[in-house]
């Protein structure tokens, strides 16, 4: 096993050809109740004239260069719903998540004075056509998908969780069963290797980047590829038999395992990579900017002890886990993700 070093991927960018997967999104949104959401929420559809990264939708200026989309300069166009709808990124088992953002849920409501709504989005997609049609207001959206929803739905990061000391992130690995023969990247040649979603930093864009960079493996040529669309189900395929290989998050694994949803005895692990930033947490960028700064403090406020988002997240004793959340930027803390998704060639498109 080896770690992967992103230098030495810079070297390979002229060899990557790596498909580009649009943003899926359907024109309706999910069903979602949100309030007077849906009337006071609804972007401007028109083109705005004014700066902004080439990247980021036409409907969206971003005038101070810090890569996200300003809040609207005319006040009428603010959002402020009676009640905000706050969503988790997609997961396997969304009933799980609407216990464990139980107590964070009311803390949220105590320091906003807003009723929040708990929505289980069931795919990345929907989760950003959401956000763009102002149906949805405050998320967590997955690594990969951050860069999807910063450019596209006007998405507003200011938070990581973290451990007590600050550290924070993830890695993403590559596992196989126990007793598979699989023992590098290189024996995935040949073999099925399973993908999460296309928007996934570590369940797809990531691992596809590694493994032409690092191999030459090219998917659907050098070896066989799935998707699972979500990384419970590559864990759990792969320990299954469903898949002989997957690409995932370990910080989604590792809480699989601690509840007894998966068994971490029955995965080998192939690779692992260098640390990435784990789920982004922000509003919509038309969210009333004295509302948006309440959301904040209610993440910054909350306390976790004793709480579902501990028990999920906090790990234990002897690997302690996240027990804040932590306050970043976009410009920084997603610069690697950036960066990957430049190296294959991403296009951040709704068409």
């Amino acid at each position: 096993m080896f770690k992967f070093s992103w230098r030495k991927l810079s070297l390979y960018v002229s060899l990557l050809a790596i498909t580009t997967f649009a943003v899926a999104c359907a024109s309706d949104g999910p069903d979602m109740a949100a309030g007077d959401a849906t009337a006071n929420g609804d972007a401007p559809a028109a083109e705005v004239e004014c700066s902004r990264p080439d990247t980021m939708d036409e409907r969206f200026c971003d005038e101070d260069g810090d890569l996200i989309a300003d809040p609207p300069t005319d006040p009428s166009e603010f959002v402020n719903p009676d009640t905000l709808v706050f969503a988790y990124t997609p997961v396997e088992d969304p009933a799980v998540y609407e216990d464990v953002w139980a107590e964070f849920i009311e803390h949220m409501e105590d320091v906003t004075g807003k009723n929040v709504e708990f929505f289980a989005v069931d795919s990345n997609a929907a989760q950003y056509e959401a956000l763009r049609a102002g149906r949805l207001h405050v998320a967590g959206v997955n690594t990969g998908g951050v860069p999807y929803a910063v450019n596209l739905a006007g998405f507003r990061p200011f938070a990581i969780m973290a451990a007590e000391d600050g550290s924070f992130g993830y890695e993403m690995e590559i596992i196989t069963q126990v007793d598979s023969d699989i023992d590098s990247l290189e024996d995935l040649e040949g073999r099925q290797l399973a993908f999460t979603s296309p928007t996934s930093n570590s369940g797809f864009q990531a691992p596809s980047a590694l493994l032409e960079g690092e191999t030459g493996l090219i998917a659907d040529q050098d070896f066989e590829t799935a998707f699972s669309g979500a990384h419970d189900n590559s864990i759990l395929g792969v320990q299954n038999g469903d898949y002989e290989a997957a690409a995932i998050a370990n910080s989604v694994k590792n809480r699989m395992c601690a509840r007894g949803a998966a068994d971490c005895d029955a995965l080998k692990v192939v690779y692992t990579s260098e640390t990435f930033p784990t789920t982004g947490y922000g509003y919509v960028y038309n969210l009333d900017p004295e509302l948006a700064e309440l959301v904040k403090e209610a993440f910054f406020t909350f306390d976790w002890s004793g709480t579902g988002l501990e028990e999920e997240f906090g790990g234990d004793e002897e690997e302690p886990g996240e027990a804040q959340f932590m306050e970043i930027t976009y410009e920084e803390y997603w610069q690697v993700i950036r960066e990957i998704n430049d190296i294959q060639g991403v296009e951040y498109t709704l068409n």
